[in-house]
Parts: structure tokens; C-alpha cells; sequence
């Protein structure tokens, strides 16, 4: 024994053994505990919003926090300007439920509509703008768009509409953004180069002919590599043909529900683009206020890869309110263009929509004799609920307005405040109701025929959902190697 301890390497043995001893006792005896329970992802209200009308000049801009917010907040108006230039005047909303509208000035430049604290939540604003001759006459209406990382719309292209692309930079960094465009031919190379470089408070105008001047329809993809930029586009057929925004489309899917047709005479013009790499075939369901149903001679549509088509459903819907529900193997980005009627008809464009889970809200309304704002909601899965509140810019708000959408149908709610006027709408789905899609549609019928602009609802700016905070080594750990792929998803 004692030449073991006089050993180096044997008493190096006799501790190994002592621990072990040690540890086999404390594996035995030691208690049970609890494994700490991972908490679910939160709501979290939404306290800081920034969105950019992109073209106020002779428009009306419209902004509004709906009710309910707790706590102090600010929400301002001011022009998008550059660092170290002319201070722009700011003009604050005057609390939550209060409508703002302004019609802004011939040469206006984009504004940023933003908020703080308890006037973030929700916020909205939109512009539109209403011109009764030249080749832009019509209603044109579009939501005030969010700096992000891309955006994508999807209509007419160059050959058949003048389209203009509008990014602005509100940030106080440099954005650069990449421009992409999916024509009936696939995609579209620019010799100018697609990429764009905008200073801290720049918006510039990119005319879609200088990159693609031939493809009749197209979609535009925003990539944004650097920074965040906000993105609008606007089509004008001319020529009397009408002239409006076509809104922010949904990320590609392999679902996609377009929501907001609006029924009437006219044509109605699915678009939908497949931007990746495989060719698919797109099954088109119709959502009306009867039930699905696939169109006669209508039921699917073949997308080249990389590129944008076209299918004429006017028939299909037959003049109904509706929605498109379109299906594919490959995630696609669509759209639809609803023509009005008259000697000089107008245009509206809705697109691809996510559920209104969080609810939505519309800043701009408008109810008269001759003008009318509608809701045109579908539940494509079980029974649908929502309650629908009109806040007026004038007046006491009226009680709201519970409605049901039968599952499997589309439901037109024709909004108007006591005494009419303009007004906002904010739509939130009840407990237990299952997922809901819409749109707002606002039209004015004028002798040389109907003026029309639509608007997909898109997710009210209120709730974020934000992943469980758990204390973790992981923080203090220098990084990992990834584990190898096993070659699944």
C-alpha cells in the first residue's frame, strides 16, 4: 500500500476511486426535481409603430389609434425629410378613437405617420386620392406601408399600365434594397442593376418600365439587404381605364386566400406568381357568399417557373362579392384586378391576405349619398365571428356590430356612420372564431361611371407574438457547432 501512495500514478488511481465512490453515493441518494415548465409565447402589445404614405401630395391622409389603449403614448404626422435639412413641421393625432385627416398639398412629399406607447398600438393610416379626369382619374387608395425587410405586389405589368414603385427610408441608417421582377416570362434581368442604395430620410420613385418594359402582368419583390425600407406601388392603365395602388401581397405560400372582390358587372383578373424554381399547377376555388366551388373551366392555372399568370374568373364569381383560395406544391404570391363599370371605368386591386387574427382596422371610410364603404369578409375554414366598430370623425361612435360568417361563405357588411361621413372601422374576431379573411371596398358612382379603390385587411399593428425569456448558460457560452444534417426538413 504504501509503495501505491509513494507511486505517482497510483495515487492518482486512489482519487479517481474516491470520487467515484463519492458520486455513486449522491446519484443514489440524491431527491427528485422538477423539470422547469417552458412557458408558451405571449401577446405583447405593440408600443413603437412607423408607417410611410408614400405619394400624400393632392390626397387625402388618414390616421387613427382605435380605442383601448392603457397608459401615456404619442402619435405624430411629418414629413420624411433628411438628416441635417429643414426641420419638417409635426402634427400630433389627438389621443386614441380620434380620427386625424388632412388633405395634403399639391407638392407633399411622403409622411410618416408613427406612434409611442399607447398611441402605437393599432395605429393606422392610409391615403387616397380621388381625380376625376386625366389619365389617373379614379379613386386610389392605399394603407401607409411599415419599413420592413421585402414586399411584394403583383397586377398589370408595363405593357399594360404605367407602374411606378415607391421606397422611402425613414430610418437613421442607409438601406439597400433589391428589386425583383417575375414577368409571364420568367424573370426579369435589368441591364441598369436591380440594387439600390437609399440615405437615411431618401424615398425615390422607380419606374418599372426602365427594368421590364414588355411583360403584360408581373409581380415586384422588394428584397431589402441592408436597412428597411417602406415600398408602395401604383398602377394607371390611362386612357380612361382607371388608376390605383396595388396593396402589399403576403409572403409566398402554398396557401393563399385573395379576400375583397367586390361583386358588380366588370372584370374580374386572378394574377399569380411562382417565383421559385419549379413549375406548379394552382387549384382556384371560389368563396361566395354560397359556398366554394371550383370554376368551370377555371379550376387550375399553370405557372411557369419564376414567373407571373393570368386567368380571367369574371364568369367564375359572376358579379358576387368574393375571395380566391388558391392552392399549389410551391409557395406562389397572388392578386386580383376588379374593373368597374361605365363609359370610363375605374380599377381596384386586392391581393393575398393573412387571417385577421389580432383583428384589423381601415383609417379611411366614407359613407354619403353617393358614395358607400363595405366589408367583405370569409371564413374559408369553420363558422366565423367578428364585431365590427365604426369610430366617425364627427359624433359619437354607435354601438358595435356583431356578425357571423357561416363556414365555407363570404359575407358583405355595408358600413356607414349615423349621418354618414368619413370614419374608420376596426374589426375584431371574437373567441372561438375561426380564421377570418377580408376586405374593404369604397366606390363612388359618378355619371361617366363607378369609382372604386379596394383594401385587403391586413393584421392590426396591436399585438406582437413574442418567445418565452428563460434564464440559460447559452449566453456565456462561446457557440456551438451545428449538429450534422440528417437531410430531413
Amino acid at each position: 500500500m504504501r509503495a501505491l501512495i509513494e507511486n505517482r500514478f497510483g495515487f492518482l488511481a486512489l482519487v479517481l476511486i474516491a470520487l467515484g465512490a463519492l458520486f455513486g453515493v449522491a446519484f443514489v441518494t440524491r431527491q427528485g426535481v422538477a423539470p422547469v415548465p417552458v412557458p408558451p409565447p405571449g401577446r405583447v402589445a405593440v408600443e413603437s409603430v412607423s408607417t410611410v404614405c408614400p405619394d400624400p401630395a393632392g390626397a387625402r391622409v388618414s390616421a387613427i389609434t382605435p380605442p383601448g389603449g392603457k397608459g401615456d403614448g404619442v402619435a405624430t404626422v411629418a414629413e420624411v425629410t433628411e438628416p441635417g435639412g429643414k426641420a419638417p413641421s409635426v402634427t400630433r393625432l389627438e389621443g386614441p378613437g380620434v380620427l386625424w385627416q388632412r388633405e395634403a398639398p399639391a407638392k407633399s412629399g411622403p409622411l410618416e405617420v408613427s406612434g409611442s406607447g399607447a398611441m402605437a398600438a393599432g395605429l393606422e393610416a392610409a391615403q387616397t386620392t380621388r381625380r376625376l379626369k386625366g389619365t389617373a382619374r379614379g379613386l386610389a387608395g392605399v394603407r401607409c406601408a411599415e419599413p420592413g425587410a421585402g414586399a411584394w405586389f403583383v397586377g398589370p405589368g408595363p405593357a399594360a399600365a404605367d407602374v411606378v414603385l415607391y421606397l422611402a427610408n425613414a430610418d437613421a441608417a442607409d438601406a439597400i434594397a433589391e428589386v425583383l421582377v417575375y414577368a409571364g416570362e420568367g424573370p426579369v434581368v435589368s441591364d441598369r442593376g436591380n440594387s439600390l442604395v437609399l440615405k437615411p430620410g431618401e424615398h425615390r420613385t422607380v419606374h418599372l418600365r426602365d427594368l421590364a418594359p414588355s411583360p403584360l402582368v408581373m409581380a415586384i419583390e422588394v428584397r431589402t439587404i441592408s436597412g428597411r425600407v417602406a415600398a408602395s406601388a401604383r398602377a394607371v392603365l390611362g386612357k380612361g381605364k382607371g388608376a390605383d395602388w396595388l396593396p402589399a401581397a403576403a409572403a409566398p405560400a402554398r396557401t393563399v386566400v385573395v379576400p375583397g372582390i367586390p361583386g358588380g358587372g366588370g372584370r374580374r383578373e386572378l394574377y399569380v406568381t411562382a417565383p421559385g424554381e419549379t413549375d406548379t399547377v394552382v387549384h382556384v376555388k371560389a368563396l361566395t357568399a354560397d359556398a366554394f366551388f371550383a370554376m368551370k373551366n377555371r379550376e387550375s392555372l399553370d405557372v411557369p417557373a419564376g414567373s407571373t399568370a393570368s386567368l380571367d374568373v369574371s364568369t367564375g364569381i359572376g358579379g358576387q362579392p368574393a375571395a380566391m383560395v388558391l392552392t399549389a406544391d410551391v409557395p406562389i404570391v397572388a392578386g386580383v384586378m376588379a374593373t368597374g363599370t361605365g363609359s370610363k371605368p375605374d380599377v381596384a386591386f386586392t391581393a393575398g391576405a393573412p387571417a385577421i387574427e389580432f383583428g384589423s382596422v381601415v383609417a379611411d371610410n366614407r359613407g354619403g349619398k353617393d358614395v358607400s364603404s363595405r366589408l367583405i369578409l370569409s371564413a374559408p375554414g369553420a363558422r366565423a365571428e367578428v364585431r365590427v366598430q365604426v369610430l366617425p370623425k364627427r359624433g359619437a361612435a354607435p354601438p358595435p356590430v356583431d356578425v357571423e360568417i357561416p363556414a365555407a361563405r363570404t359575407k358583405e357588411i355595408k358600413l356607414a356612420p349615423p349621418g354618414g361621413g368619413d370614419f374608420s372601422v376596426v374589426v375584431t374576431p371574437q373567441p372561438k372564431s375561426g380564421p377570418v379573411y377580408g376586405g374593404r371596398v369604397l366606390d363612388e358612382r359618378t355619371p361617366d361611371g363607378l369609382l372604386l379603390t379596394a383594401q385587403p385587411l391586413a393584421l392590426a399593428r396591436t399585438w406582437v407574438i413574442a418567445p418565452p425569456v428563460q434564464e440559460s448558460s447559452d449566453v456565456v457560452l462561446p457557440d456551438r457547432p451545428a449538429p450534422p444534417s440528417t437531410g430531413g426538413d
